[in-house]
């Protein structure tokens, strides 16, 4: 199936001009795309639905052997964070932990390194809970380098009872960049669509896909939703007014702003890099085209001005380009435009190597694009490197859709297809770590992937 946000432009478009396109796209979107009722706004509210489970369906070649050990006293706790500690690093992709079971180890003082060298651990964490009130808590952990035989440090967190989770992520990405020299991604948060029966719910959660909770339920199709640079508001379109419409949410009041109602259809918001302006693609003036908007619906301006079909607009990084899809040259590619529009200095084709590409998506340092490419049929993650212009597929699958990049750079964040069943995949950008996530009994579709929060 091809992205939902592409399929909206078929609404409109030239039949004539457009046939090859629009046989590709799924009936079920099209239908998707013209269902009229009512969305319902709500402030986060806590999940009622199970929770995501994530399977490991591929690893890296060496993994870090690393002892995460039970945080002492950690029985105070209402949440077990040496568990999710663990679970972190096992989902990194990067690490196997060597101890599995309820054994604490003392953080104070210095560790046997010897002693566990003989164990198969190159990495050692310890840790320990206080509680300070009734409903606070101290946190303290610490790192050990059993190679070099020495410490790395550590952390000592204070955190209520219902911020627990948080501060077991910022432990594993914390041992992430003492060890790899990288930024975790784990305080990071995901953003998508879940589809239970007739009803829609737009969710936020942890980066390990729990800790759900619902920004918006609706008795129709949720879709595009796109995170702010600052992670505190995700813009999205809904068909409240019998059209496509965009709106900008604000996650933790529930307040939100009717960013985009013009005639017509009105989808794929993308967001600059200083979170001032939105790119989306407009068809108010017949077929669909690329315009910026200021974040507060001020500011419309258009930015491409042809007779095909110009839609999934893109910010580079750095602020200086827009990448989009287009019909233009036939079948859909791939395009580069000035953000300024392409008046300014015309749009350049990207995407080569495959005759049906959609959906771009540009990595945190901008060296490479994510792509949807269709392979007689089949619907591919591709990433392609943009300063070689070399690309390869990132999976195998049929029916792959909506990638996101993590914060990092380092994880792609896709929906396809799994017995039968929407469901989220994440994948190294080398390929090697690759896991699926699942809600049992649910579709789970239109991911995107929060920034760091600092």
């Amino acid at each position: 199936m091809v992205n939902s946000r592409h399929s909206l432009l078929n609404l409109n478009s030239n039949p004539s001009k457009l046939n090859t396109m629009t046989t590709l796209i799924s009936r079920s979107v099209l239908k998707t795309l013209v269902l009229i009722t009512a969305l319902t706004a709500c402030v986060f509210s806590g999940p009622s639905f199970a929770q995501m489970s994530i399977e490991i369906t591929g690893v890296g070649q060496a993994l870090y052997p690393i002892a995460v050990m039970r945080f002492k006293d950690e029985n105070k706790l209402p949440v077990n964070i040496t568990e999710i500690i663990r679970q972190d690093l096992a989902h990194s992709g990067y690490f196997k932990n060597t101890e599995n079971g309820n054994a604490s180890e003392s953080d104070e003082g210095t560790p046997n390194f010897k002693s566990w060298a003989a164990r198969g651990a190159d990495a050692l964490v310890v840790g320990s809970v206080v509680q300070t009130t009734n409903n606070q808590f101290e946190i303290r952990y610490k790192l050990f380098d059993i190679r070099k035989s020495q410490s790395l440090g550590g952390l000592n967190l204070n955190s209520s009872a219902d911020n627990l989770r948080a501060v077991a992520h910022k432990i594993s990405d914390d041992i992430i960049f003492k060890l790899l020299g990288e930024r975790g991604i784990f305080s990071t948060r995901l953003s998508y669509v879940v589809k239970e029966g007739k009803r829609y719910r737009l969710v936020i959660s942890d980066a390990d896909g729990q800790n759900m909770r619902n920004a918006l339920s609706s008795g129709e199709p949720v879709i595009s939703p796109s995170w702010s640079p600052d992670g505190k508001k995700v813009a999205y379109v809904s068909f409240e007014d019998r059209k496509p419409v965009i709106y900008v949410h604000e996650l933790a009041t529930g307040r939100r702003i009717s960013l985009s109602n013009q005639k017509g259809n009105n989808s794929a918001p993308a967001w600059s890099a200083d979170g001032k302006k939105l790119a989306i693609s407009l068809s108010k003036d017949g077929n669909t085209q690329i315009y910026s908007i200021n974040a507060d619906g001020t500011g419309l301006q258009r930015l491409t001005r042809g007779n095909t079909i110009d839609t999934e607009p893109q910010y580079s990084p750095d602020g200086r380009y827009i990448y989009f899809t287009s019909d233009r040259g036939g079948n859909p590619q791939i395009y580069r435009m000035s953000a300024e529009g392409e008046q300014a200095d015309g749009a350049k084709r990207v995407t080569f190597k495959q005759g049906f590409v959609t959906s771009p998506r540009i990595s945190p340092d901008g060296k490479y694009l994510a792509y949807i490419a269709n392979l007689g049929g089949a619907f591919r993650l591709y990433i392609l490197n943009l300063a070689t212009g070399e690309s390869r597929a990132l999976t195998d699958g049929s029916s792959d859709e909506s990638p996101s990049f993590a914060a990092n750079g380092r994880y792609v964040l896709y929906s396809t297809k799994v017995g039968g069943k929407r469901v989220l995949a994440a994948v190294s950008v080398d390929g090697n770590s690759k896991q699926v996530l699942s809600i049992p009994g649910s579709d789970v579709r239109q991911p995107s992937w929060g920034p760091f929060m600092d």
